[in-house]
């Protein structure tokens, strides 16, 4: 008889009901990568993680319920650190951010409860906020006017971190001079920096394991490294250094770390697969594949998966943009220190499934056979489990088949999955 992992059961909207303390947490929207994902980090050392079920979060066509999320809120535990997205309490998500038709002081109305949040519960607040992406931004001083306001609930003390990120930067966006003016007179628990979708992770990594840690970068490419990346407005050696210091590391440049994250970045994957193997002999080893946007290195993953070294990473990331892939393995690598060993290998089967099955594989199948607009169809479904449930049994160090599996909002880009552990 199969059995599930209870990491992988962790998409339920509570969890670990029996633990002491629990943690709240309030994502961007509904996605697997913001919502389940932050709270499969969040929960490897054992820590409760509350999350609103997905009915009650934002999607790509519909916000968020404002007063039904704020109800969910108001009926959390007090008994550890509120985890939040502004933006999915002010506007009802991350798309809605850009577009809502609500004045600043409409949405600062919303925001209200976590001003007051720490006065009325001892608990600390970790929030960010995002500013929106050129062209779809409509109200950009707007937006500007509520995170000048939040800098100052930090300032405050109001909350005890504010990440300030901006969302797909690409030329010609005015996010990053935004930033930067933004940063200028901040204090010092606010910072700003390009992400989105990473932060929540980042956030809980910062909340749940605040010990000191050092981290060391490598790059395949280290000359490609100093580039500007197209979605951050920044050099891709920079945007680690913001991850890492975003997660909690302190970033080294030589000698021994508690951690070496390794990015690939492009050149040859094998030479990649093999460093990375050798890096593991050393000491603990994250792995962020940036070369391509939203797209796993096919070969690079397939020789680590050869060397059976994809098992005894920290955490590894394939799924997004450069910054994406970098905060989240850096946030679960964070926690994975002092991890429970089932929960961690979990987590890295379901980051190898999601990152590299499915974003290198599964993913353009689907697209050859099904049109985009086609994908709520029963074809639709019936079609993703048959080409995903190809690539099945995964082993990583335990062994795991597909259980159920849906494209949640209605597109190839991400999926929603369990995996069944085998005993």
């Amino acid at each position: 008889m199969r059995r599930t992992s209870p990491l992988l059961k962790a998409c339920l909207p509570l969890m670990l009901l029996g633990a002491a303390d629990a943690q709240t947490l309030l994502p961007l929207d509904s996605r697997p990568a913001t919502r389940v994902l932050p709270a499969l980090i969040g929960g490897l050392r054992g820590d409760a993680m509350r999350v609103p079920d997905a009915a009650l979060l934002g999607t790509a066509t519909r916000g968020a319920d404002a007063a039904a999320l704020g109800a969910w809120l108001d009926a959390q535990p007090r008994t550890g650190p509120l985890i939040v997205s502004l933006d999915a309490l002010a506007y009802g998500g991350l798309v809605q951010s850009r577009t809502s038709p609500l004045s600043a002081q409409e949405a600062l109305a919303r925001l209200e409860p976590l001003r007051t949040w720490t006065e009325r519960t001892g608990q600390p607040v970790y929030a960010f906020v995002t500013l929106p992406r050129e062209p779809d931004a409509t109200d950009r001083a707007r937006n500007l006017e509520v995170v000048r306001t939040v800098i100052g609930w930090a300032r405050e003390g109001r909350l005890k971190e504010l990440d300030v990120t901006w969302d797909d930067a690409l030329p010609g966006s005015p996010a990053p001079q935004e930033g930067a003016a933004l940063a200028q007179d901040a204090p010092a628990n606010v910072r700003v920096y390009p992400g989105a979708d990473e932060v929540l992770s980042m956030l809980t990594a910062r909340a749940l394991a605040p010990e000191a840690a050092t981290v060391r970068v490598e790059y395949s490419d280290p000359a490609a490294a100093q580039q500007v990346m197209k979605y951050e407005g920044i050099p891709l050696t920079q945007s680690a250094a913001n991850h890492a210091q975003g997660s909690g590391f302190q970033v080294v440049e030589g000698g021994r770390a508690d951690l070496t994250l390794f990015v690939f970045n492009g050149g040859d994957p094998r030479r990649a697969a093999l460093r990375v193997s050798s890096l593991l002999r050393a000491g603990r080893v994250a792995v962020a594949d940036v070369a391509q946007v939203n797209l796993g290195n096919p070969r690079f993953w397939s020789d680590l998966r050869t060397l059976r070294q994809h098992a005894n990473l920290q955490a590894l990331a394939a799924w997004g943009t450069p910054g994406n892939n970098l905060g989240t393995a850096l946030a679960h690598a964070k926690l994975a220190r002092g991890a429970d060993p089932v929960r961690q290998d979990a987590l890295l089967a379901r980051e190898f499934a999601n990152d590299v099955i499915y974003s290198s594989e599964v993913r353009a199948q689907l697209r050859k056979l099904i049109p985009e607009a086609q994908l709520n169809s029963p074809q639709a479904q019936a079609t993703l489990m048959r080409l995903a449930g190809e690539f099945f049994p995964l082993r990583v160090g335990d062994t795991y088949t597909l259980g159920e599996a849906a494209l949640p909002w209605g597109r190839s880009f991400e999926w929603d999955f369990t995996l069944d552990q085998q005993p």
